[in-house]
């Protein structure tokens, strides 16, 4: 058996360190195989939900459909062939397609979304229809390149909704940019920033840990060379950070907090004390610091609270459609920037070198290069300015993710979310309960991950003495790689996250219900084995 040198491994991505732990189990896997003693690699390490959004793909399905036909219509001597839909009538022509298309949900469901898009926002029903179907049907650039006019308002009233404090933004306008997924938002962010001058070379950029451990990675590439700020939270306080480490946010030097929004791999939103503390702090000490807002499973928790909400104009909102309707591949997001945002007003108070810098950058785009704002600066810098014209999420790509945001617009109830919630929570629960640990369920947790301290559990299970020897002598990379060989069990280091140094990561998303159980006591029996082997010495 190959063994690892350990202080390689440490270098590791935990996402490189879990392609070692896939080969690993795979190998294992074909020895019980030869064997004749199958049994399942069980992956957590992916948070790509198994879970997935039906209607709105059926629907999707329905309307290209639709668009191909017309398209075809025009030229009906030609197969194979078609024009671009034209806009007069086609909201007709579309209600007379559905028509003809029986009383599938999926039909129903496109019949009342439309319906509703046009009642609720006031759209002219051909303008409408022509931009999703145009969209979907994938024939033009986007245009505008940042978002589609009547797509921008949907996911608008979207995100609104999924923040909780419509109120707090009602007078407020906010300009989006929709990006292939939140990794994109944050590339396109990050460029933009160090574009404009904004995040220098050396400059300090706290980070909120336990995080997504590629965002511990990004500010430190050669391209942005900055240096981070941890802020630690703490699992007493329920993953909130202490008021110490919120303190450490006065430093002017400080230029942006990093956070995912409820956290990965904690699983915990932000509390309103919390953020309000936190803004606070901005409002009185450190004015210009931008908030990059990671809030992807913000639609896994009841009441979710924003920094949009109380310090809208320091927050970049970043929002993937990827984990609650379960369409990673598709890479949909959202980047979100008040009208009135920090980061435009600092750029208005460059210095004349700078701005001349910028003015010959932008100059191709625009013949009043200073007055273009960094929303639309980000869709520039994305295509490099020189191909700002065909930059934007491709059309297709829009057309569902407004249909995604008008199926939840319409779920009143949200019994898709109580439906998914359910699903999470009786993962935990099966986890949990098989490593004879309890689970308090709270409405502010996703249940999306878990972090299990393996230290912790060795204490509470065989005492202290073995608890410490766990603690000094096993790496967590060492108990992981025992897992993926010997049990077919795969699971992330929390370490890799700047989580505890003997901690591990499963998700809940990614396998079905009686998998957890498996994993628990898998984990649960290879503790087992580290303390027979301990009681041997």
């Amino acid at each position: 058996m190959m063994e690892f040198d350990l202080s390689l491994l440490k270098q590791l991505s935990p996402f490189e360190f879990k392609n070692i732990l896939n080969h690993e189990a795979a190998k294992a896997n074909k020895k019980h195989l030869k064997e004749d003693r199958p049994r399942r690699v069980l992956n957590t390490g992916r948070g790509n939900p198994n879970f997935l959004n039906t209607t709105v793909r059926n629907a999707f399905a329905y309307l290209e459909l639709f668009v191909s036909h017309l398209s075809g219509t025009y030229l009906p001597n030609a197969p194979d062939l078609g024009l671009r839909p034209q806009k007069n009538g086609i909201a007709q022509k579309l209600d007379d397609f559905l028509r003809s298309k029986g009383n599938l949900e999926e039909i129903a469901f496109l019949q009342k979304a439309t319906r509703f898009a046009i009642d609720h926002f006031s759209f002219d029903s051909d303008e409408f229809i022509f931009e999703l179907c145009d969209a979907a049907v994938g024939d033009y650039y986007p245009n505008p390149p940042r978002i589609l006019e009547k797509t921008e308002k949907v996911v608008s009233a979207y995100i609104n909704q999924i923040l909780n404090h419509p109120a707090a933004l009602k007078h407020r306008k906010f300009d989006l940019f929709a990006t292939e997924g939140a990794s994109a938002a944050m590339i396109y962010l990050f460029n933009s920033l160090k574009i404009n001058k904004i995040l220098n070379d050396q400059d300090e950029i706290a980070i909120w840990t336990p995080i997504f451990a590629p965002y511990l990675e990004l500010p430190l590439m050669s391209n942005y060379n900055l240096k981070t700020i941890f802020l630690e939270s703490r699992e007493d306080l329920d993953w909130q950070l202490p008021d110490e480490e919120i303190e450490k946010l006065k430093n002017p030097k400080i230029k942006a907090l990093f956070i995912v929004n409820p956290t990965n791999p904690t699983s915990v939103s932000v509390d309103i004390k919390t953020i309000r503390k936190i803004a606070e702090i901005i409002k009185t000490h450190n004015k210009d610091l931008i908030i990059i807002a990671d809030t992807v499973y913000c639609t896994f928790v009841e009441g979710f609270h924003c920094f949009v909400s109380e310090i809208p104009k320091n927050t970049v909102f970043i929002y993937s459609f990827s984990k609650y309707f379960g369409v990673t591949g598709w890479r949909l997001g959202i980047m979100m920037l008040d009208e009135n945002n920090v980061i435009d007003e600092m750029i208005a108070r460059l210095g004349e070198k700078e701005k001349k810098q910028l003015y010959e950058r932008y100059k191709i785009i625009s013949s009043d290069p200073h007055s273009i704002k960094f929303i639309d600066r980000l869709e520039a810098d994305s295509r490099e300015e020189s191909l700002a014209h065909t930059g934007g999420l491709s059309c297709p790509q829009q057309a569902i993710m407004c249909l995604f945001c008008l199926f939840h617009l319409m779920d009143e109830k949200l019994t898709y979310r109580t439906m998914i919630r359910q699903i999470l929570i009786r993962r935990a629960k099966n986890f949990y309960s098989h490593l004879e640990l309890p689970l308090v369920i709270k409405p502010n947790h996703t249940y999306y991950y878990a972090m299990l301290d393996i230290a912790e559990l060795a204490r509470n299970k065989y005492g202290s003495d073995f608890g410490g020897y766990f603690a000094k002598n096993v790496h967590i990379l060492q108990f992981l790689l025992r897992l993926a060989r010997e049990k077919l069990t795969i699971c992330l280091p929390g370490e890799g996250f700047h989580g505890s140094r003997s901690s591990l990561r499963v998700s809940f998303a990614n396998l079905d219900d009686a998998a957890y159980i498996e994993i628990a006591q898998n984990i649960k029996n290879l503790l087992h084995e580290y303390y027979e082997e301990w009681k041997q010495k």
